[in-house]
Order: structure tokens, then sequence, then C-alpha cells
């Protein structure tokens, strides 16, 4: 009697085990489909024109499928018969009627996981409505009724000497951003008194002569993000028309005296959402069909 009782107990063990080796295939398979379907929302996300956004959902989608091929691997790896390995069942054995402690990092680490993943496909979406794509996509169409497309230029502070520098050199005008700033720098000393009285603070207050004075070295030897001021100064330095395109308001033309003789102006499209910091300055380039994605 004593040996029948043994075995009974013995084989119920063993369907338990089994049980929740059958779990964990089908929790791979379930978290498997989710992956795929990220995957396919990431693919479609992405605007076109934008390369930068195109560039971070590809460098992901080529992550998530990476997870999706290690993870195929494992669930291939697990035991389909009713013999448990040592491995799964070291993983799924009960201590004390409790879940082993590395089952419970594991656990704990597929769920930051997919939590984290659900925060990008959520921030993909909003993406799509944002602020930043709605101004993209508007700018996009303005500058297309000119027969002229975005071209992409970094976020590093110098943003409105490096799209000047571009178009000056597609121009065939040999330049530099560090060119640039110096001479900007120099005709803000030179026409100081074009400048200096209208300048003020954040809070207000108007600058003094030696906020003037670190201001124009700021231009000249560091990354200090450049706008109206240093937009003017150059148009007198190049001697060239700058025109600045927003996506909701009129364009505003500046250095218009020198548009005569035919000189065409710069035009520098001006972004209040691209980036995290806010404001920023792109150039451009004559308009061309929009490439496919190369998603599939």
């Amino acid at each position: 009697m004593f040996v029948i009782i043994f075995k009974k107990e013995k084989f119920r063990m063993s369907d338990s085990e089994n049980d929740a080796e059958e779990a964990l295939i089908q929790k791979h398979k379930k978290e498997k489909k989710e992956l795929q379907a990220q995957i396919q929302k990431l693919k479609h996300s992405a605007p076109k024109g934008d390369k930068k956004k195109k560039k971070e959902v590809t460098e992901e989608i080529a992550r998530l499928e990476s997870e999706l091929s290690l993870d195929g691997l494992k669930t291939s790896d697990e035991p389909q018969d009713d013999t448990p390995t040592s491995q799964t069942e070291g993983s799924l054995k009960k201590q004390d009627g409790k879940i082993s402690r590395t089952q419970k990092r594991r656990d704990k680490k597929a769920a930051k996981e997919k939590e984290r993943e659900q925060r990008i496909i959520e921030q993909e979406k909003d993406n799509l409505t944002g602020d930043r794509n709605v101004e993209f996509e508007k700018m996009k169409a303005v500058l297309k009724s000119r027969g002229l497309q975005i071209y992409e230029i970094p976020s590093d502070g110098n943003c409105l000497y490096n799209a000047i520098n571009h178009q000056l050199k597609t121009a065939g005008i040999n330049s530099s951003c560090e060119s640039l700033r110096k001479q900007t720098a120099q005709y803000l000393r030179d026409h100081a008194e074009d400048f200096f009285p209208f300048m003020t603070k954040d809070n207000g207050d108007l600058y003094t002569e030696e906020d003037f004075v670190k201001y124009c070295q700021d231009v000249e030897s560091t990354t200090a993000w450049g706008g109206q001021i240093e937009i003017q100064a150059m148009s007198h330095v190049l001697k060239q028309p700058m025109e600045v395109i927003q996506s909701d308001i009129q364009p505003i033309k500046i250095g218009e005296q020198y548009e005569k003789g035919g000189q065409s102006s710069i035009i520098l499209p001006y972004h209040k959402h691209a980036y995290g910091l806010g404001e920023h300055y792109n150039s451009v380039e004559p308009y061309k069909e929009e490439e496919e994605d190369g998603f599939i």
C-alpha cells in the first residue's frame, strides 16, 4: 500500500511540471507574436523624408528582429515531449511552494522589457500626430510647392551656420562654419550701434556692454545657437538675401536690398519643434521624388 501511494504522488508531480513547461512554451509563442506585431507597426511609423527618424526606426527594428531570432532559438530548444530537461526542471522547479529565484529574475526582466517596448510603440504613435511631425509635414508641403525639399542639418548648435554654408557651397562659394562665425562676430562688433541697443536678456533687461562683448565672443568661438541677429549680420557680410521659412506663417525676408542683380535668396527652413531643445534650422535642395522607405 505504501508503494502505490508513493508512485501516485510521483506521477502527480510530473503532470505539474509538464503543465508548467507547456505554459512556458505558450508564453514564448505569445511573446513572439507580440514582437512581430511591434516590428510591423514600427515599419510604418517613420514619416517619409524624415531621415533621422527612419534611421532610429531601422535600428529599433533590427534590434527587435534580433530578439525575435533569439526567442525562436530558445523556443526550438525547449523540450516538446513529456520528459523535462534538467534546464527546464531547474527553471520551473518550486522550492517550498515558491517560484525559484532564477525564474523570478527572468519574469521581472521580461516584464520590464515588455513595458519598454510598449512605451516605444506608444511614443511612435504620438510622433505621428505630435507637433514635431505635423510641423515637418507642413514644411515639406511648403517647400515642395517651390520645387524644394529639406536637406537635414545636424542639431549641434551650428545648424544656422551649417545650413547657410551648405547653400553657399552648392552655389560654388567656398566657406566654412568657423569662417561664418568669425565674420558674423566681427560684423556685430563693427556695427554695435545697430544691434547692441536693442538686445535684451531672457528676463527683459537690456544688455550691458560687457554682455555684448561676451555675446560676440560666444558667436565667434563656441557652438552658441544663431538666430535673427546672426541672420541679419550674415546677410550683410555675404551680401546675400535670406528667407526664413516656417510651416505656419509667411516667410520672413532679410537683406532684400541684395536681390538686385538677380541674387537668389538663401532659404532657411526654421523648425520650432524639431528636437527636444526646440528650435532648429535646416537647409534645402531641389525637390526629388520620394524614394521607397525600404521596409517590407
